[in-house]
């Protein structure tokens, strides 16, 4: 047989963990901010507006200045209906973000304050989202006329079979019932009533007014003599009560109902006639406390002397 041979140990070399790449150096701001609005793109598009408003605070943290981000989270803030934020945002910025101001101020129903924004967009030229936004508020302070020819004029311009023309329609017929209600509808409206309503409505007398003589305001003197309220009376229990008994119609138990039968006040004897207090119930051996006490016709301890 020919001689046995050994395996070779492994080298330490080998045990040696292979040597870590160098780090990769951090990414430039640009390079980061490309790669947030590429996020912040996705994130919109998928929905995820709180995400997304995220990614906005993360731009903004390298940007602060960003129009582009600011803009963009006014307008996610309002779409998650946070409209005090909002507005803060608004008027902490630079840039005039006047449209969004004015439609936190709406959702706020600061009407007045809105309006007057609304106003000074005017000013500067026409825009479809400032004629939506004004027949908004027009319908919402009552000015329905005002309203209706403002949704009228975005019809004639709005696309077929939009959504834009859909929303017009919608709220176009709403101003008009209300319309047609403020000038005709209301004379007509008792007629819809049922016959029978309508001949209670016309032949009940018309409710009378409460006077100042009519009212009786319960009025408590206290010790000092001045007026105040009369308290309120405090109501028994209904666990409290016995079985049987019903407050303020039951007549009260018998005060002396814990004394004897012959020591009570109402107690008569056989004859009729009222037995003496203290005689019933005495035991043997009594004395009778009104009796006077006898005197003693002995003095001292001697003999008495003879004359």
């Amino acid at each position: 047989m020919g001689p046995k041979t050994t395996a070779a140990a492994p080298s330490k070399q080998s045990k040696r963990s292979k040597p870590k790449s160098p780090p990769k150096p951090p990414l430039s701001v640009p390079d980061q901010l490309k790669r947030l609005f590429t996020s912040l793109c996705a994130q919109i598009d998928g929905g995820h507006f709180k995400n997304a408003i995220r990614t906005c605070d993360k731009i903004l943290r390298l940007e602060p200045s960003d129009k582009d981000a600011l803009q963009t989270k006014l307008f996610l803030l309002l779409q998650t209906e946070q409209y005090s934020t909002a507005l803060t945002l608004a008027d902490s910025t630079e840039h005039a973000f006047e449209f969004g101001r004015a439609y936190a101020l709406y959702r706020l129903h600061r009407e007045h304050e809105a309006a007057a924004v609304l106003d000074e967009i005017k000013s500067g030229g026409l825009n479809r989202g400032v004629n939506h936004l004004e027949a908004q508020l027009n319908y919402r302070q009552g000015s329905y006329q005002a309203a209706f020819d403002l949704y009228n004029d975005l019809l004639d311009s709005a696309e077929t079979q939009s959504e834009e023309q859909a929303d017009i329609l919608t709220n176009l017929e709403a101003a008009q019932k209300h319309l047609e209600f403020v000038n005709t509808g209301y004379l007509h409206a008792l007629d819809a009533l049922p016959a029978s309503l309508i001949n209670g409505l016309e032949n009940n007398p018309p409710p009378a007014l409460p006077t100042a003589g009519s009212i009786n305001v319960p009025v408590m003197v206290t010790k000092e003599g001045e007026a105040g309220l009369k308290p309120p009376v405090a109501s028994v229990r209904k666990k409290r009560v016995p079985k049987g008994v019903i407050p303020g119609v039951t007549p009260s138990p018998d005060p002396e109902r814990w004394l004897k039968k012959s020591e009570r006040t109402n107690a008569f004897n056989q004859s009729g006639k009222k037995r003496k207090a203290g005689g019933g119930g005495a035991t043997q051996g009594i004395v009778d406390s009104t009796s006077p006490p006898t005197q003693s016709t002995k003095t001292g301890g001697g003999k008495g002397r003879k004359k």
